[in-house]
């Protein structure tokens, strides 16, 4: 099939969602000359404040919808879970990317962990959480019981032991869809940020390596610090998933580094299908980051370089937790010659709230995660 023409500025570009990942891909959408429209019912959505129009109605509203399908040359998204036939109804007269079916897939771990063991992408032993087939839960002990849909940053996730309590975790979770995946003993967790255009143009980022606290991705290194061999693996599967779901824009591939008897291997845990918070660091150290390779991507245009522009970058997560004390003191962070802060113009920190985020570039991968871990604990007031 034919490749589309791409879309050139100033045509409109439509994001559905005004996250801070909305924010920064329409900010990178406007620097290149293109119109933006965010569709959000938060009239504070952080998008909301850079758009060219802020569209404030439900993600399904017949009105809105009717609205970006008529102004916007290609509508795009910075979540996983717009509604499906939202994005049905738009790509019946205008440009979705990605797709339909490939956000449908992600949206659904039932769904993402049947496209990935067809397509031959190993990922942990896992199940339906079916009370009766008690065989094939404790195979998969001990575990942990996520549902199928809406989770994330740890949200509806229970760790169990037994099947018993799998099954009072699939009550307290209110009986809804889940999977038990068996628990794993982790050596690291990985992911790789890949691009893919409408030509089916394909550019992959280094490796992040990830660390999480309480199920929040807290601390992000690149390079991550894996052997070559396990990092060209990565990329590889990365690549293999988006030519699988002949995936439009930026996905995010996260693995599990585990051990085996033949040494590291890769497991995939989940897929992300937009810009996502491992690949923050590419705002300071990418020649071109996330954002602006999915208005690329997603537009039809060529994708850009992905080359790291410094020997290391950390980035650490800006949570309202560090707002307990008052506002932090920002200033600590502006002082640093190689630190960059990045705050996403939320209204009212609360804990667990992702605000902002902080990268250091540098020389090495130590150095670097260590300064940035020093400037967010130097931050805090009180």
């Amino acid at each position: 099939m034919r490749a589309p023409s791409p879309i050139a500025p100033p045509a409109t570009i439509g994001m559905l969602g005004g996250g801070q990942l909305g924010r920064y891909a329409l900010m990178a959408a406007r620097t290149m000359g293109y119109t933006t429209i965010v569709l959000d019912p938060d009239p504070l959505a952080p998008a909301g404040a850079v758009a060219d129009r802020h569209l404030v109605a439900a993600f399904d509203d017949p009105a809105a919808i009717d609205e970006l399908a008529a102004s916007c040359a290609v509508v795009t998204t910075e979540f996983e879970n717009p509604p499906a036939a939202a994005l049905d109804l738009l790509a019946t007269r205008t440009r979705v990317a990605p797709s339909a079916r490939a956000v449908a897939v992600a949206q659904d771990r039932i769904a993402e962990k049947t496209f990935l063991a067809d397509l031959g992408v190993p990922v942990a032993p896992w199940t339906t959480l079916d009370p009766d087939a008690s065989d094939a839960l404790a195979a998969c002990l001990p575990g942990i019981v996520k549902t199928a849909r809406l989770g994330y940053d740890g949200h509806g996730q229970r760790r169990v032991d037994t099947v018993a309590e799998a099954a009072t975790a699939h009550r307290d979770l209110g009986g809804v869809a889940c999977v038990l995946e068996r628990r794993l003993d982790l050596t690291l967790e990985v992911s790789v940020i890949v691009a893919r255009s409408t030509r089916g143009e394909v550019a992959t980022y280094p490796v992040a390596e990830n660390h999480h606290v309480d199920g929040v991705l807290d601390l992000t290194v690149v390079p991550a610090r894996i052997a070559p061999e396990l990092a060209d693996r990565a990329v590889g599967l990365a690549m293999t998933v988006a030519d699988g779901l002949d995936y439009v824009g930026v996905l995010a591939v996260e693995m599990f580094v585990v051990g085996s008897a033949d040494g590291p291997m890769l497991l995939v845990n989940e897929l992300a299908p937009r810009p996502h918070n491992s690949g923050h660091w590419t705002l300071d150290g990418a020649a071109t980051d996330q954002f602006a390779q999915q208005i690329r991507a997603v537009s039809g245009n060529g994708l850009g370089a992905t080359d790291l522009t410094a020997g290391a970058v950390a980035m650490v997560n800006l949570l309202g937790d560090l707002w307990s004390g008052g506002e932090p003191d920002w200033a600590v962070a502006l002082e640093e010659p190689m630190a960059h802060l990045h705050l996403y113009g939320k209204v009212g920190a609360r804990p667990g709230r992702k605000m902002g985020h902080l990268t250091v570039v540098g020389d090495d991968a130590g150095s670097v995660e260590v300064r940035a871990r020093q400037l967010r604990d130097a931050l805090r007031r009180g």
